[in-house]
Formats: structure tokens, sequence, C-alpha cells
């Protein structure tokens, strides 16, 4: 077997080097190449930061981020940003028209490839309800789009921008469950399939990933399926029971307290 495409070894974090309370503490995994990865946890568990070291928009207090074997403090910076695709958890357009945001990810991106991505990203019926289409202005901000409209044009554009690995940081929060599952559809179907993170509080969201990582309080309580979670790890049972309390009910999972038994 070879390296793995990403690892975080020995990695914690702290937003201030000397004193300051450390956000991730000693994170140790890999990902392969075009692996669907779910992280989960409640807030302020480390999510976010965790994802936002693999493009090293922060730097590793401690421990060490490759990518391809390489060091992402050492990593080329363009070459790294291109590399990634970030969507962040407050989607952001930019005033102008949708086709001028969306070529903010590449602006050599063709016709078909602005239409991908718009497939992808369940964002091409917005622009067919749209009179000028593609060419349908923008208002600052994107005011005059819906939350969820929004963020599905924002993971369009870092479609457009085509990275191999792909982050989306709770960057579907304002999409209904149906739709979120035909994002999640159409991103495994990409060719070649890019390394891709979702991070989430719903379980829905992250519970047909390959593979999940269940922070808290910095510290990865969990890893591995669905499945696998609800048998083995306290949060991630507490988290699906608080959300789906029929389903984990008919399970016997506690939906009140992660130290509760662990279903059999």
């Amino acid at each position: 077997m070879g390296r793995p495409f990403i690892s975080l070894e020995n990695v914690s974090f702290s937003y201030e080097e000397e004193g300051g309370k450390q956000v991730l503490k000693n994170i140790n995994l890999q990902f392969e190449k075009g692996s669907f990865t779910a992280i989960l946890g409640h807030n302020g568990s480390g999510k976010s930061t965790l994802v936002n070291l693999v493009p090293n928009f922060y730097s590793a207090t401690k421990g060490q981020v490759l990518i391809d074997g390489v060091n992402a403090d050492e990593y080329d910076r363009a070459a790294l940003l291109s590399a990634v695709s970030v969507v962040p958890q407050k989607a952001v357009l930019f005033e102008g028209t949708i086709r001028s945001n969306l070529l903010m990810g590449n602006p050599n991106a063709s016709e078909a490839e602005l239409f991908a991505a718009l497939e992808t990203a369940q964002a091409a019926e917005i622009v067919c309800t749209k009179p000028n289409g593609i060419d349908e202005p923008v208002l600052r901000g994107g005011s005059n789009f819906s939350g969820g409209q929004k963020q599905r044009l924002s993971i369009a554009r870092a479609l457009v921008h085509g990275g191999r690995i792909l982050i989306l940081d709770d960057s579907a929060s304002a999409l209904d469950f149906a739709t979120d599952a035909k994002l999640r559809a159409a991103i495994r179907k990409l060719s070649p399939a890019p390394t891709t993170f979702i991070v989430s509080q719903r379980a829905a969201s992250v519970m047909f990933a390959d593979f999940i990582i269940v922070l808290d309080e910095g510290r990865a309580v969990g890893q591995g399926t669905h499945e696998e979670l609800l048998r083995n790890c306290a949060v991630y049972r507490e988290i699906y029971a608080s959300q789906f309390p029929d389903e984990a009910a008919k399970l016997s999972i506690p939906n009140n307290t992660p130290e509760g038994d662990a279903a059999k």
C-alpha cells in the first residue's frame, strides 16, 4: 500500500501559540485519494479548524499536515490553492452576474463546464428560473438570492475551480434534506473524483459517507461508518438520537446522554 494522499500526524492547534486554548488535540488521520469523508461534531468541536489545516489557511501548532507526502507549510502556496476548492460556512456571492461569480473559480471555464458545475451543485434550476439565465444580475452580497440558492451557487463556483480536494464546510446547511442528498450523490459521480470533506452538524448529511470522523472538544473521539459509530461512539449516538429520535428508539439508542449504554 502506498502512502495516503492526505495525513494529519499528531496535529494540535491553538489560535494563540502561547497560552491559547487548544482547538485540536493530537489528531492522527489518513485519507486516500478520491475518498469521501464527513466530519461531525457539536459547535466548537474543531470541525472547521481541522479542514482549514488542509489548504494551510492555518498551520498546525504541533505535528504536521502532509499532502502527497509534502508538509502543507512547505507546499507551494499557489499550487496548494489551485489543488483545493473550499466552500465556507457562510456562502458569499459577489456583485455582478451568476456567470461572473462562477468564473471566479476559473476564468477560463467553458460554458459546458459552468453548466456541469451548476448541475452537480443542484443549482441549474436556479439559472433556468431567472429571466437572464446564467447572466442574471447578482446584487451586492447576493441579496437577491435565498440562503439555499447562495449555498448552491457557491458550491458550483468551487466545482468550476476544479481542485483535487473539495471541502464543504457546513455549506449545505440551508438545503433541504432531499437537495442535500442529491448534491452528495452528484459529487460522488464526478470523474476524476475529488478527495472530499463534508463538515456538518446534521447526521443525515454524513451517514452515507465512506468514512465519518466525530470530533468532540478538539479530539477525534470516533472514526468509522455510520453503523460502526452507532455501535462504538457515544457522541455520534447522542447526535444521531437527538436528530432521529424515532429511529434511535427502534435501535434502543439513548437519546439524551453520550454516556448511555451502547446499542448491542
